[in-house]
């Protein structure tokens, strides 16, 4: 048994509407870091609260949690203060990449590419969303992952519904141009100076329909890594993925996907702080595509794990 980490949790479960793809990944994480002689330990933070948390005498933690009370910051605040380190961002890149919103706002305060898009508070401001950014348009939840509440838009009477969807998710509504192309994503890891994007992937979803379905369930979905472009594309979406991550002021590991236009532009939509770790996720992939293992993969972040906030006197 390696003791180089302590006694190791993995956040798994939670309470968003994404703790069953995270309860895949952290079996997956936990069983990894086993298999390398480190004393993992799965904490359900779905079931157990702050209290067993405090209790549990982690000297690190494996943040494998997915959506709200997970990857939006507020987990990583309470490891602030136990003073537990963890993996990933910290609680203001956590946040601010959590809110599809503020990642757009910042990105273009930064120059970066990203598609239109307005903030709906109610169905009336369904009709000034069409006239800035006409159909078809993508409407979503800013604060969901995994696809979920998401739809695309193609006739008028398709908004209600869309928005109601969306609207099930969060209290207000993003809708954003919709672009027409090929879907790729980037894995990005480290920090700062040193964040290093891994080979990009296409995926190939059915009938360009990657849901949550095709996410995770179904092996209908395609995923070409590296992704079949031309040099000097790839290390384009490379820099872009790395400067968006830092732009947010990510670290440890993340994912940006994108959609590239029939011009050959790409645009960024969101960016994963803590992304999926499960059999058919895309980090490992990529690191897997770089002669890195999954139980290598899940080391590097955990040995990265650290506390981001500090007194000025620390």
């Amino acid at each position: 048994m390696s003791h180089q980490y302590g006694r190791v949790g993995v956040l798994y479960g939670g309470r968003s509407a994404e703790r069953d793809v995270s309860l895949m990944s952290g079996k997956g994480v936990c069983e990894a870091l086993r298999s390398k002689g480190v004393d993992a330990h799965l904490f359900d933070t779905g079931e157990q609260g702050l209290v067993e948390l405090a209790q549990a005498g982690f000297d690190r933690v494996f943040i494998a949690l997915h959506g709200r009370y997970g990857e939006d910051g507020t987990v990583q605040g309470a490891l602030e203060l136990l003073g537990v380190p963890y993996t990933g961002s910290g609680p203001l890149a956590s946040s601010l990449a959590m809110d599809k919103i503020m990642t757009k706002k910042v990105w273009l305060q930064h120059g970066l590419p990203t598609p239109a898009f307005r903030v709906l508070h109610s169905r009336d401001d369904l009709a000034e969303a069409v006239a800035s950014l006409g159909l078809p348009m993508i409407l979503k939840p800013p604060h969901e992952g995994s696809t979920l509440g998401v739809t695309k838009v193609d006739t008028p009477e398709q908004l209600e519904p869309a928005f109601a969807c969306a609207a099930r998710f969060d209290t207000s509504v993003l809708a954003e141009q919709f672009i027409k192309g090929r879907e790729l994503t980037v894995p990005i890891l480290g920090k700062g100076a040193g964040a290093r994007a891994l080979p990009v992937i296409e995926i190939v979803a059915p009938g360009g329909n990657y849901d949550y379905e095709h996410k995770y369930i179904s092996d209908d979905t395609r995923y070409l890594c590296p992704a079949p472009i031309e040099p000097g594309l790839t290390a384009r979406l490379q820099r872009l993925a790395e400067e968006a991550y830092v732009a947010l002021g990510c670290e440890g590991w993340g994912r940006a996907d994108f959609m590239l236009d029939a011009s050959g532009q790409p645009w960024l939509l969101e960016m994963n702080t803590s992304p999926g770790m499960t059999s058919h996720s895309l980090v490992p992939m990529g690191a897997q595509a770089e002669g890195m293992s999954y139980a290598d993969l899940c080391v590097a972040l955990l040995d990265a794990a650290s506390c981001k906030v500090r007194s000025h006197s620390a």
